[in-house]
Formats: structure tokens, sequence, C-alpha cells
């Protein structure tokens, strides 16, 4: 690992080391560009990950005080929680389950295709499939996601197999373990998925793609990358021409200290990316940086989620296996016969022991809820995942009553759901009990909302300034040595889980930075 100087203004620094900022990190220490990696959090490995949940939990999981607003349940069951990501280098690419899929052409056109929608805020990425194509087969390739490049696919658990039995006999053909950054096989130096059944804590087997043990050391043995773990990002710096000029953090030791930059990419997840930008407002940048448009922090996306357990006569064990390999895919289309725009994936899930009485219905307590407690060896589970409709009013935005232990404003998550999100988790809903029913459950049960794994929008693409906050290459409008390099660019955020979404736009974007800092553009 390299060791770069402070006053180095040669290098590109990323801030995060998750999905976005690891894998950029590594394309570019491979094209022979210097790069310092601030991460939030510590380094972990695979030694030291825990296979218990709320262990798990605790180290890995960004824990700093945030605030929530709006009429979403999550405001109320987990206030102090509105997302679950990680502080840890690595980022959410330790705490995830490996669901990875592309998009669909219409997704990257929603105003086109969904038309206008009262009250969203929609608008067509400046990207199409197309473009993407080729990097989507590139992060397929560097995720070993299966079902790709010939990579078989995951064995079906006992979960999958009762999903797979219902989906059949209501007619749905678009059934199977899904396309997972889980080994199947040997691969990439890491060994074939143990199936161990903690799936969305940190991997022990390795078997789980993640920037932690893949993309971040290969970058340190270009001995381009300067990697600072406990590095918590107070603020941006810009010279007297706005141009990003340097990044202020406290170190491990908790002193301040200031690294020069001729880049700077923003990869802290899309609640910490905004709030970041809004912290670094200054007299030249009176609204945070990079929001002349006045969009930094809002169309926050979350997904529209919800969840459907089944109880059966006998044993399910839907804990063991891989958590979410499987899938059910023919309701992701976009068919407004059913009453919203856009579509929705129904996907395996299995709650461990520890987390079903915080989760299944928080706050929720007698016969009925004991009940499903003491049944939970026969029960099955599945996660509803769809497009949520993007809303300016759903925002980041800083809490000046609430500071954290650097002093600063936390942020403030504020979500109402759109009418389209309702009827959609209605309907998927429905379709998963049928799924179910079909399957011979005796009894079924909803699960709200949970604190979301997904979080997209806030600084989002655009073709033109006024109405977002990046180009197509996730180059901000008003700073061009700026650059948003998460999940806070996605203009829309369709129906798939975004964590190969994100590094597809990461490997494009290096290629471009990479260019635009050989021809002395930036």
């Amino acid at each position: 690992m390299a060791s770069i100087s402070y006053n180095d203004d040669s290098v590109v620094v990323i801030i995060g080391s998750g999905a976005g900022g690891g894998t950029l990190a590594n394309e570019l220490c491979q094209k022979g560009i210097k790069v310092v990696v601030l991460e939030a959090g510590a380094r972990q490995s695979p030694q030291s990950f825990v296979n218990d949940e709320w262990k798990s939990f605790g180290q890995l999981a960004w824990l700093d005080p945030r605030t929530t607003s709006g009429t979403w349940r999550v405001a109320k069951d987990f206030s102090g929680l509105p997302a679950w990501i990680c502080k840890t280098v690595g980022g959410s690419t330790t705490h995830w389950a490996g669901a990875s899929l592309r998009f669909q052409e219409h997704e990257f056109r929603a105003k086109t295709v969904y038309g206008d929608i009262k009250g969203a805020n929609l608008l067509d990425w400046p990207i199409t499939l197309s473009e993407l194509a080729p990097y989507y087969a590139k992060a397929e390739n560097k995720m070993g996601v299966t079902r790709t490049n010939g990579i078989p696919g995951l064995p079906g658990n006992n979960n999958f197999k009762v999903m797979h039995a219902g989906a059949k006999k209501m007619g749905y053909k678009q059934v199977h373990t899904g396309n997972m950054a889980i080994n199947s096989q040997p691969r990439d130096g890491r060994g074939r998925c143990m199936q161990l059944g903690f799936c969305f804590q940190g991997c022990k087997s390795g078997a789980k793609w993640s920037t932690l043990y893949t993309e971040i050391p290969k970058a340190e043995a270009t001995g381009n990358l300067d990697l600072r773990p406990e590095a918590h990002v107070t603020r941006i710096e810009h010279n007297s021409k706005g141009l990003v000029s340097g990044v202020v953090y406290f170190d491990k030791d908790g002193k301040e200290q200031r690294q020069s930059a001729r880049v700077v990419c923003v990869a802290g997840n899309s609640i910490e990316t905004p709030r970041l930008l809004l912290l670094s407002a200054s007299n030249m940048f009176r609204d945070g940086l990079a929001n002349s448009s006045g969009q930094v922090g809002r169309n926050y996306m979350r997904h529209m989620t919800g969840s459907v357990y089944a109880a059966f006569k006998d044993p399910v064990h839907m804990y063991r296996g891989t958590t979410m390999a499987g899938i059910i895919s023919d309701e992701s289309n976009h068919n407004p016969k059913r009453g919203f725009a856009g579509g929705y994936e129904m996907e395996t899930l299995s709650l461990g022991l520890a987390f079903m009485p915080a989760f299944l219905d928080p706050g929720a307590w007698g016969a009925d809820y004991a009940w499903w407690m003491d049944n939970y060896t026969n029960l099955a589970g599945m996660w509803l995942v769809g497009e949520d409709m993007p809303r300016e009013t759903n925002r980041i935005t800083l809490n000046t009553n609430v500071k954290d232990k650097w002093g600063s404003p936390v942020a403030n998550v504020h979500f109402d759901d759109h009418e389209n999100d309702i009827v959609m988790r209605n309907h998927a809903f429905t379709q998963g009990e049928r799924v179910y029913q079909a399957a011979g459950a005796i009894k079924t049960y909803r699960t709200p909302p949970y604190p979301s794994t997904h979080n997209l929008g806030t600084c989002r693409l655009s073709a033109n300034a006024r109405d977002g906050v990046a180009n197509k290459w996730g180059q901000t409008h008003d700073i061009p040595n700026l650059f948003i390099s998460d999940g806070s660019q996605f203009t829309t955020g369709g129906a798939e889980n975004p964590t190969l979404t994100i590094v597809t736009l990461a490997i494009r974007q290096a290629d471009y930075i990479a260019k635009q800092m050989t021809e002395r553009a930036i």
C-alpha cells in the first residue's frame, strides 16, 4: 500500500470504500493513478466477521446519530436508524445479500415510459441501457455473478423450493436461484459458497463479492492506493476558481487532517453523500457544493419494500443456505393495467431467529405474534422490492439541532410513500401470499418495510444542470473535478437491487476520469 503525502495535489481522493468507492479506487489504481481512500469505518476481514446477527450489526453498521421525519412507518419503528448501511472498509458490500440484476431498458426512460405522475419528480436517465451494457458485462465478470459468463447458479434451498413450487402453480415463468455475486464454484482466488446462512453479515468464507477482499487488496497491490480507515470526512474544500482542492477529516486518533486533491469522488451512500455536500457550503457555494439546481439531498429513494412470510405444516428451515438465492421476476415489467407504474421483484428472504422478533412486526406482542415465533422452523419468506417514485420532498437535510461527535449537524431523512408505492406494495403483498398459498401455506403474514439497504437518488444524474446534480459520468454540473460515485447518482431506482449498477457506473466513471486527467481537462 502506498503512503501518499497530505500535500500531494495530484491524487484522486475517494470518500467511501463500498461498491462505488472501492470499485472506482481499484479501476483507477490499475490505470496508474494515485488514489487516497478515506473510509469512516474500521477494517475487518472474513476472519474477524462474526456469525451472530446482533454482534455483526454492532461491528459493521453505521450507528452514528440520524433523525427522521415523514409519514413512513420506519420513522416510528426505527427513528434513529432510517437506513441499514455499513461503516467499515468495503461499505455495504460487507452487508448485502449478493443479488446482482441489470436494470431494464424502460427503467432508464421512466419519465418517457410512465408519463407525468402527480407528486413524482420523474426524469429520464442521461444514459441508456445500450451505453451501459458493455460495462454491465465487465461488472458481472468482476463480481462473478451467477448465470452469467458460464457461471452456474447457486443451489436452491428449501426456502427457494417452496417459492418455486408456488410460483409454477401460479404460472410464473421467470423463477430461478438468481443472479448472485456469490461464488457457486471457486473463482478469483475465493472458494464456493458454503451455504452458512449468514449472508447479510460479512461472509466468513469470502464467497460473496465484497470490495473489502477483492477490489481494495488488488488496488493496494498496484502500489497506487493509500487506504485510510477510521477517517471521518467533515467537509470538502475548494479554491478561488471554484474547483475542489482538498478534503478535511478526523483520523482514527481524533486529529483533524487535510488531504489535497486533484479530483474528489464522493461515495458515502445516499444519506452521507448529500450531507457532506451540504456541510461543505461556503461563501461561493452558499447552498452546498454542486447544488445550483437545489436538488442535492432531494429525490431520496429506498425502493418499495415489504416481506411476506408463510407457515407450513412441515419444517422449511428457511434460514439454511444462501439467503436470497431465489427470485420471481415476472412482475418486474411495466404494466399499468395493474394500477401502478413500474414493477417489482420477489426474492427469497429469511431473518435469523435473533432478528425475527425485531422486524416481523416492530412493537407487536400477543398470542398471534407469539404463534409466528413458535413456528419459526416452519416458515418460508420472501422480500418484495420494487421501483418507488422519486419525490422532491423526500430528502436529506441537515438537522442543526443534533450534532455528531465531531460537532457537525446530522442528516435528517424525510420520506413519505407515494401513492404508486402503496398500490404496488399491496399488489406485491397479495401476489406473494398467493404464491405461498399455492404451495400449501396454512397461514401468511405481511411484514412492514424496515430500514432499507437500498438508498438511492439525492444527487441524481441529469442531462441538464437545472434538473439534477451530476452529468452522465457522475461529474457534478457545477464543479468539474467533483464526482458522485455511489447510489446517489440514480435518476430513478428501477425494480432491481442496485449494487450491480453502482459497480457498473464506477467502472465506466473510472474510464472517464482517467481520460479527463490525461487530457488535463480536470
